[in-house]
């Protein structure tokens, strides 16, 4: 047998301990068949074998997301300025107000997670007046986490909120001395609130969202995720919001292999939903690129305890248990595996109360099922989970939140939150993922990070003796993340007969210094044996280039997630379409000095001068330097 594709002269990371010294895989047919030494894989080249060298580089199994959602985040990624990995609120207001002068009206300028207030130097929250002097005229959504969203003026007429203008239930519209809408709104703690008022914005036509979801799943690639589990998600119909993704596998252009859940979409009629799909999609339909993988994350609303850590913890309804007693007994009795959005340990105790009554009566025996989240599960339901067979996904929301739950709850509560290493202690399947892109960025490297340095992207230390190793944490979100979707046997390694998926990483994970773990990129991807994303010294190697679309839209100027190459890219791009504020304006580098005034960007960052006031000196030039 002979190599579609031979990578060799690496140093490739296998979880195999039969194999420890890898530096070459052969790959057919999309999948590793052989993994070994440069000479003893060099047997498997043929005149037509496609052979690339390493270059020594990093390589590690492809990374698998087990908790993140693509299909709502690729329909709508051309349309989002990302925040993510953003250095100063001075950066980011300057990309709003560059995008707001980019918008054609009736579209808004969309800010959607991925972000939080710590990570700015400024260490705070854009204000309501900021926005509106940026954006008289365009709508403005700023999604901040799941407690709030800040709206213009113009994005409160768009939507019709007024002075009479009811709240709904656990979500709160402020107002002013007169009753009118300042343009926040908060939840207290339910989310919905945030994301029905998201919901309201223009969509993309179905021609952009198969090319805004293109171009997401190539920003994941571009951080090496070969896989995800889509957790559905609140405003994601199937199956019509279903309808790209499946377009996309059909004509063999998915470059992430996707196993989604279905998330139910009606309260009070939840069982219903699943009732319906249990009749009309079949358990694991698909292929190894695309395939059903059971119900949730949402499966009654009653059970959804909102992980606001700005608000006290919600007390789910008396009614929950039955409700989701109902539902879950018609998933075990027909073989469907489940995953439950669970965030708090007072929550998870009723959750597995139900779970156990049932099983005494209709045994799960060895039906996969999942807890998302579990910030605060505690070592006695850790043991029940195990106990029923269940597993556990974790996300780094405590990145993006960690400030906040250490300021309700303490420090030490903070060190064990989600209390990962008791997990793998007592021998239960977790996960790693993001819970991407309305709460963490999609960037795995900084839910990595997040996971061995132990540290916010605010830089508050949270875990100490909780940290995990780098091993661990990788391991996480590969090896670890297969079984959530019942795919161990198939993928998450670098062995003979599993799918031909890796990353070669930029700099070596397990040698570079800590704070640099959240900077890698991927230099290749490969998915399926194909190579989907390739950079740096393998750029020849990059698929073609799909276009943009809208023209106007945010990824084509900033691109996702921040790097040195994109935010050059943005400046570029900027000076040829002549855009406005000048280039003094765009997103600064951090390195080097201002254009203008000839001094450092972070000392600029840490001043109190009234950047954001357009109107005056400083604002007007469009920099948050000093010169004197």
């Amino acid at each position: 047998m002979k190599a579609d594709l031979i990578l060799f002269n690496g140093k490739i990371h296998s979880f195999n301990a039969e194999t420890p010294n890898v530096t070459a895989v052969a790959i057919k047919d999309g999948k590793f068949i052989a993994v070994g030494s440069d000479s003893n894989v060099m047997e498997f080249a043929s005149e037509e074998t496609k052979i690339i060298d390493l270059q020594n580089k990093r390589v590690v199994p492809g990374i698998n997301d087990s908790h993140i959602h693509l299909i709502r985040g690729g329909l709508n990624y051309n349309l989002e300025l990302r925040w993510d990995g953003v250095p100063s609120l001075a950066d980011a207001l300057r990309m709003l107000k560059e995008q707001v002068d980019r918008t054609p009206n009736p579209q808004w300028v969309r800010v959607v997670g991925g972000w939080s207030e710590f990570q700015f130097a400024e260490r705070r929250m854009p204000t309501l007046e900021e926005i509106n002097a940026i954006a008289p005229d365009t709508p403005v959504f700023i999604l901040h986490l799941y407690d709030r969203a800040i709206m213009n003026r113009a994005a409160l007429r768009a939507v019709g909120y007024n002075k009479n203008t009811p709240a709904p239930p656990g979500g709160q519209i402020e107002r002013d001395s007169k009753g009118e809408p300042t343009g926040l709104i908060i939840a207290t703690p339910n989310a919905m609130i945030l994301y029905s008022t998201l919901a309201k914005g223009p969509t993309l036509s179905y021609e952009h969202q198969i090319n805004s979801t293109r171009h997401f799943m190539k920003e994941l690639n571009r951080f090496g995720i070969t896989s995800v589990i889509d957790a559905g998600g609140g405003f994601q119909n199937f199956p019509d919001d279903y309808k790209v993704v499946n377009e996309l596998n059909e004509k063999k252009q998915l470059t992430v292999r996707i196993a989604y859940n279905l998330f139910t979409q009606k309260p009070k009629h939840e069982f219903e939903d699943f009732e319906d799909w249990i009749d009309t999609v079949k358990l694991y339909q698909g292929d190894d690129m695309y395939r059903h993988n059971g119900a949730g994350e949402m499966l009654v609303f009653s059970a959804a305890d909102f992980e606001d850590f700005l608000q006290p913890r919600p007390d789910l309804p008396e009614n929950m248990e039955a409700e989701l007693e109902k539902v879950v007994r018609l998933l075990v009795e027909n073989r469907w595996p489940f995953r439950l959005h669970a965030t708090y340990n007072e929550s998870i105790t009723r959750f597995l109360n139900v779970f156990e009554k049932i099983n005494q009566e209709i045994p799960f025996n060895g039906l996969p099922w999942i807890f998302d989240h579990a910030e605060t599960i505690d070592e006695r339901n850790i043991e029940r989970v195990k106990n029923l067979g269940g597993g556990i996904a974790v996300q780094s929301r405590m990145a993006y939140q960690g400030e906040y739950f250490t300021d309700r709850y303490g420090a030490k509560a903070a060190e064990n939150t989600p209390p990962i290493k008791k997990m793998l202690e007592m021998e239960v399947p977790v996960g790693g993922g993001s819970d991407a892109t309305r709460v963490s960025s999609y960037n795995p490297w900084v839910s990595m990070y997040w996971m061995t340095v132990g540290k916010t992207v605010g830089g508050l230390q949270l875990y100490n003796e909780s940290r995990l190793s780098r091993e661990t944490a990788l391991e996480l979100y590969t090896r670890g993340s297969a079984w959530f979707s019942q795919e161990q046997a198939k993928k998450g390694d670098i062995r003979t007969g599993m799918f031909a998926d890796l990353v070669v990483l930029d700099s070596d994970y397990f040698t570079i210094a800590d704070e640099d773990i959240k900077k890698i990129e991927a230099d290749l991807t490969i998915v399926d044996g194909k190579i989907m994303y390739a950079n740096g010294d393998f750029s020849s190697f990059s698929p073609p280039h799909i276009p943009i679309l809208p023209d106007w839209s945010p990824t084509n100027i900033y691109n996702g997630y921040p790097s040195k190459s994109n935010l050059q890219s943005a400046i570029e791009k900027n000076s040829k379409a002549d855009a406005k504020p000048s280039l003094t304006s765009q997103i600064h580098s951090c390195s080097g000095s201002c254009d203008v005034h000839a001094h450092s960007h972070n000392i600029a960052r840490m001043s109190n001068v009234p950047v954001n006031n357009y109107n005056a000196f400083w604002g007007a030039l469009g920099c948050s330097c000093f010169a004197f």
